[in-house]
């Protein structure tokens, strides 16, 4: 069986963190290119909680791209 556990590329560290970028008042949401009025989508991160280095960023809601 094989071990998923992550380990950061940078340092070495297997203790990760998420957070997010962006809210539902869509200050600091992506948006769909060329849109003004789009709230988009907060995104997701998954950071080293040692050194901060990203092992993952996901739009949240993939489906306001659609």
């Amino acid at each position: 069986m094989e071990n998923n556990k992550p380990v950061c590329k940078a340092c070495g560290n297997d203790l990760f963190a998420t957070g997010q970028v962006g809210s539902i008042t869509s200050e600091g949401n992506v948006r769909p290119i060329g849109s003004i009025i789009a709230t988009g989508s907060p995104l997701i991160l998954t950071f080293c909680k040692k050194c901060g280095e990203a092992a993952s960023i996901k739009v949240a809601k993939p489906e306001k791209f659609k």
